[in-house]
């Protein structure tokens, strides 16, 4: 708690009467929706725009309407089904930086047209500026490569010291970290900001209506391993006799019944909180943004399934087994798991 009123008395302190640029990186949806909670604290004291993609606008539409958009580059990441993503990542490296360069270019234009003074980007690489003070929000300080991960944590490095200052989603004494050995080390930039865990649900009202389930299925992530790992989770969930809530996590249809578990493409964040709250267990991606979710809302019997070759996840499923009693398993071993 005392995290966060410094952090509080900071932006107020600090971060009033600005125009503030914020803008999340577009991998998946967790970046942006753990952007809420600090936009709607901002925009109290302050002119915010926000730089969207068209993934990021699915968040930012529904939350701020009436807030200024302005369009920046897709980073547009991709899964393999083949290839672990840190060799994926590593071969579309050039086009990722190709990216950077351009956001970084753009960023002039946008300064000049809306008189930004603050910069606040999580995870984009390029957004910083010479004119302005830049903030970059990341709970990856240090990294988790199986190879070349010097190669990997110098480029990070080297990118994260571009900006005049650090906020990372998580708690400072690494007792009560969510994120480990990720935001936890011998520091490199001089100016860090711990700043709590952050998550849209929190503040969020739940229906008045709240069902409550046996099993809640929430996926998130780019392609194909999403819908991946849909199909094996419905294949397993085949004659169930439980009360099942399967979220997956996109815009594509409406809300149906599918062999007596109830399917949902994208729920309102009230509803989604609903049936987080109303669910006995719940089976996830262990994707840092919907980990702060669950932990905002006090929920402990949860399956992690790491995106496989996501190192990331992998780490942070393992870290939560031990640390919070989660179950871990790999994709690979869903038809072993007791549900």
């Amino acid at each position: 708690m005392g995290c966060l009123l410094l952090i509080l008395c900071y932006l107020k302190a600090l971060l009033s009467n600005k125009t503030i640029l914020i803008a999340p990186l577009d991998w998946g949806l967790g970046h942006a929706t753990r952007c809420v909670p600090i936009i709607r604290q901002l925009m109290k004291d302050n002119t915010i725009i926000l730089g969207v993609t068209a993934l990021t606008r699915l968040i930012f539409d529904e939350e701020f309407p009436e807030l200024k958009k302005t369009e920046l580059p897709s980073y547009q990441i991709e899964y393999s089904s083949i290839l672990p993503l840190w060799l994926k990542l590593g071969l579309d490296s050039p086009r990722i930086t190709g990216v950077i360069i351009n956001e970084h270019k753009i960023l002039d234009k946008i300064i000049d047209e809306h008189k930004i003074e603050i910069i606040i980007s999580d995870n984009r690489f390029g957004l910083y500026n010479k004119k302005t003070h830049n903030i970059f929000i990341t709970h990856q300080m240090f990294l988790k490569s199986p190879v070349f991960n010097l190669a990997a944590q110098t480029l990070n490095k080297n990118y994260i010291l571009k900006f005049d200052e650090i906020w990372i989603p998580d708690f400072e004494n690494l007792w009560e970290s969510l994120s480990g050995e990720l935001s936890h080390g011998e520091h490199y930039h001089k100016n860090i900001k711990y700043i709590g865990a952050q998550s849209r649900l929190k503040d969020t009202n739940a229906p008045t209506f709240q069902k409550n389930y046996d099993l809640l299925i929430l996926l998130s992530g780019p392609e194909p391993l999403r819908t991946e790992l849909e199909n094996l989770l419905l294949e397993k969930l085949k004659g169930t006799n439980k009360t099942v809530a399967f979220v997956r996590g996109i815009k594509k249809q409406d809300d149906k019944t599918q062999d007596g578990i109830e399917v949902l493409d994208f729920p309102e964040k009230e509803k989604l909180k609903g049936l987080i709250l109303g669910s006995k267990k719940i089976i996830c991606r262990s994707g840092y943004s919907t980990l702060m979710d669950v932990y905002a809302l006090g929920k402990k019997d949860l399956v992690l399934i790491p995106t496989p070759g996501q190192t990331e996840q992998e780490y942070l499923a393992k870290y939560w087994e031990e640390k919070f009693g989660a179950k871990c398993i790999e994709q690979n071993k869903i038809k072993t798991l007791p549900l």
